[in-house]
C-alpha cells in the first residue's frame, strides 16, 4: 500500500503476499520448463493437403475436405508473401484461416514458395509472376475446366496478385487481397520511409541474395518494446498452460522462419514499389509487360488491417482509386498485420466473409 505523507511516499509490505507471490512464480517457472520439455514437434500447418505440382522450390498445395462442403465450383488459389511461411494462414485448429475458407465451400489451394538459395539468385519478379503463379493458375483452369480462378494475395503476395490480374486478368474471375501494399509512400508508412535512403543495387551486388534473419531484425525493430521484449515478460504467465504454451511456440517458430530473398526480386521490388511508388503511377514493368491498375475490372475486395503497421490502412484503401472495377469492396478488420489471421474475432469474421463474397460471383 501506497500512503503520501508531505512530499514522501511511504510503502507498506505483506509479507504474506510477496510469499504467496514468490510461490505462484517459481510454480509456474518450474511447470514451465516441463511443459517446454513437453511440447514436441511443432508442425507447419493443420489442415491436409497434398502437393499437386512442383516447380524448382514451388510447390503447389491443395487442401482436402469433404467434396460435399464444396460448393464453389471456382478454385481460390493463395498467393503469400516471399519473406514469410505461409503456414500463417493455418497456424492451428482453431485459427486457420484455410480452414475457414474451406467452411464457406470454397475449393482451396495455395503456392508455397520456398526457401530461395544461391540458385534462385537470379529471379526476377517476372520469374515468380508471370512464370510461376501463371504457371498454378493454368494448372488450376485446366484441373477445373474453368477458364477464370479466384486469387487471395496476402501482404507481398496480396500486391503480386494485382500486378497477374492487371496482367493476365482474362484469367482472374475474382480478386481478393488482404493487409496488401499499394500506395507506398503514405507518410505512416514506417518501412518505406527507413528504405528510402538505402543504396539497394549496392546492397544486392554486395550481398546476392538477402538474408531472411536481417529483413525479420528489420521488421522486429519497428516495434521492439511489444515484439521483442514486452511479449516474452507475457510468456512468464502461460508457463503453466501447455495449450497456451505451445500455441505461442507455434507464432515463434512462423516468426523466426524466415526465407531469404532472391536478390534479383528484392531489387525490383524494393526500387520500383517502396522507393520510386510506380506501382500507384502505373509505372511497373514486369517482363516486357506494363502493370496497370486500371485493368483491373474484375471484382475486387480488399481486406486491410485498422492497426497494421508493416501496411498501414491508407497504403492498403488507395487501391480503391485506381482499379477500374465496378465490383470494389473494402473490409476492415480492427487489428493488426498478423491478427487478421490469427486472432478469435478474426477467424469469426474474415474467412466467411470472404467466402460468402465469392460464393455471390
Amino acid at each position: 500500500k501506497k500512503l503520501n505523507i508531505g512530499q514522501f511516499v511511504m510503502i507498506t509490505i505483506n509479507p504474506e503476499e510477496m510469499l504467496n507471490e514468490a510461490t505462484s512464480f517459481n510454480k509456474k517457472i518450474t511447470e514451465g520448463f516441463s511443459n517446454l520439455a513437453d511440447v514436441g514437434e511443432i508442425g507447419s500447418g493443420v489442415t491436409p493437403h497434398e502437393t499437386i505440382y512442383e516447380e524448382d522450390k514451388l510447390k503447389l498445395y491443395h487442401y482436402k475436405s469433404d467434396s460435399s462442403l464444396t460448393t464453389n465450383s471456382v478454385p481460390l488459389l493463395i498467393v503469400y508473401a516471399l519473406v514469410n511461411r505461409p503456414y500463417m494462414t493455418d497456424i492451428q485448429e482453431n485459427r486457420s484461416t484455410i480452414k475457414g475458407l474451406m467452411e464457406t465451400g470454397q475449393d482451396v489451394y495455395l503456392i508455397d514458395w520456398g526457401y530461395a538459395d544461391d540458385a534462385d539468385q537470379y529471379l526476377t519478379m517476372d520469374d515468380y509472376i508471370n512464370g510461376y503463379i501463371d504457371r498454378c493458375v493454368d494448372i488450376l483452369r485446366e484441373r477445373h475446366n474453368e477458364e477464370k480462378i479466384n486469387l487471395l494475395g496476402i501482404c507481398q503476395g496480396g500486391t503480386f496478385s494485382l500486378c497477374y490480374s492487371s496482367m493476365h486478368p482474362e484469367k482472374v474471375r475474382n480478386l481478393v487481397t488482404m493487409v496488401t501494399p499499394v500506395d507506398f509512400h503514405t507518410p505512416d508508412n514506417m518501412l518505406s520511409h527507413w528504405v528510402q535512403n538505402i543504396d539497394i543495387d549496392l546492397l544486392v551486388d554486395t550481398q546476392g541474395n538477402i538474408s531472411g534473419d536481417l529483413l525479420n531484425g528489420t521488421f522486429l525493430n519497428m516495434k521492439p518494446y511489444e515484439l521483442m521484449g514486452k511479449k516474452y515478460l507475457g510468456v512468464i504467465d502461460i508457463l503453466d498452460n501447455p495449450d497456451a504454451l505451445k500455441n505461442f511456440m507455434r507464432m515463434e517458430q512462423w516468426i523466426f522462419d524466415s526465407p531469404d530473398q532472391a536478390a534479383e526480386t528484392f531489387r525490383q521490388f524494393i526500387k520500383d514499389f517502396y522507393q520510386d511508388n510506380k506501382l500507384i503511377k502505373g509505372e511497373v514493368v514486369i517482363g516486357n509487360k506494363a502493370v496497370k491498375l486500371t485493368n483491373l475490372t474484375m471484382p475486387i475486395l480488399n481486406i486491410y488491417g485498422e492497426f497494421d503497421h508493416l501496411v498501414p490502412p491508407a497504403a492498403s484503401t488507395a487501391l480503391k482509386a485506381c482499379v477500374g472495377s465496378s465490383d470494389y469492396n473494402e473490409i476492415s478488420f480492427p487489428g493488426g498485420h498478423i491478427g487478421i489471421y490469427v486472432s478469435g474475432k478474426a477467424q469469426k469474421t474474415i474467412p466467411p466473409e470472404i467466402g460468402s463474397w465469392l460464393n455471390l460471383r
